[in-house]
């Protein structure tokens, strides 16, 4: 097998879909936040009645957004065995690319033996926070870029957050953010399967390192609801609760740009996109001006930012031919 091949191989099991214990985790996940909101907003109060009502409140669960959110969910089900494709290219191309440099540089791989877990432990953290960090960057870049920002609006456009919002991504945006999101955490892995570890095992004490991935984003889901969770002070300081997160999507003008970060707040923090909201503070979901009103369906979702993004490219067309003229 060659060394592309295993990178291809190695890419696409740890990509694909996810498993039953991950399902299991990620509503035990959603439970927990319920159950500690809940009590928060209600402490020695006990209704079981009154619990479901607060999880499943009727204003959110019938809004026109929620019912857009479920039908783009289930569209997307069709597109999900595309959207692998990009990751698992990217991560390979930039995996084999920063190997083959290196080995251009420093001629044969410098291999220490067999690693050990210890050495396990840390190549997991680096490649989790390369791909944080990878998250980070392209995110901001969808707030500054405006044919980027077209395509996010898709997300930013629900008016409430029932969980898989979090999926309320258009696919285009979404291909995008796969390729980018291979390019640093390949580059990552190529460094240490040239240095440390021959071949790179993707698990740590058993486990694949792709599922430690995303059982720490397990919370993706609970921060696209309305449970307020917070981690408390000293957990928040590094990682991203869904209250923070909640804030990002508000459209009063001080949280705009802000709280960009996927499980982690330090990139936040770092580069002063930071913002502590209050405690229990609500925030209004959507676009400004009412612009969401234009994605509140599932043909609008996938359209209306292909529109935008063309009356865009006709503006830039128009410029110089217009500047031309005035000379």
């Amino acid at each position: 097998m060659t060394l592309a091949d295993s990178f291809f191989d190695r890419a696409l099991a740890a990509v694909s879909g996810t498993n039953g214990i991950e399902l299991a985790l990620l509503w035990a996940t959603v439970l927990v936040a319920a159950v500690v909101t809940y009590a928060r907003a209600y402490p020695g109060v006990w209704s079981a009645r009154h619990f479901f009502g607060y999880v499943f409140p009727r204003e959110i669960w019938t809004h026109a957004s929620s019912r857009a959110d479920f039908l783009f969910w289930l569209s997307r089900r069709i597109f999900m065995p595309l959207l692998v494709i990009p990751l698992v290219i990217s991560t390979a191309a930039a995996g084999h690319g920063m190997y083959l440099l290196l080995s251009a540089i420093f001629g044969a791989p410098v291999h220490r033996g067999p690693a050990g877990p210890g050495t396990l432990l840390v190549f997991t953290i680096t490649m989790l926070l390369a791909y944080d960090l990878s998250y980070y960057l392209y995110h901001r870049l969808q707030h500054s870029v405006p044919v980027l920002w077209e395509l996010h609006k898709v997300h930013h456009s629900a008016q409430v957050m029932i969980g898989v919002t979090k999926d309320r991504v258009h696919p285009i945006d979404e291909i995008m953010n796969r390729w980018w999101d291979g390019l640093i955490p390949g580059l990552c892995y190529g460094i240490w399967l040239f240095f440390v570890l021959d071949p790179v095992e993707l698990t740590v004490f058993g486990v694949n390192v792709y599922f430690l991935r995303n059982t720490l984003l397990m919370m993706d889901f609970v921060r696209h609801t309305h449970l307020k969770l917070s981690y408390g002070r000293a957990l928040n300081a590094v990682f991203l609760c869904p209250h923070y997160h909640q804030l990002h999507h508000s459209i009063a003008m001080r949280h705009w740009d802000k709280n960009f970060g996927l499980a982690l707040s330090i990139w936040d923090r770092m580069f002063g996109t930071l913002v502590v909201p209050e405690k229990d503070e609500s925030f209004i979901f959507g676009l400004t001006d009412d612009e969401h009103d234009e994605y509140q369906s599932l043909a609008r979702l996938h359209v209306v930012p292909l529109k935008k993004i063309a009356g865009h490219m006709s503006r830039w067309v128009r410029r110089p031919h217009q500047a031309g003229e005035v000379v």
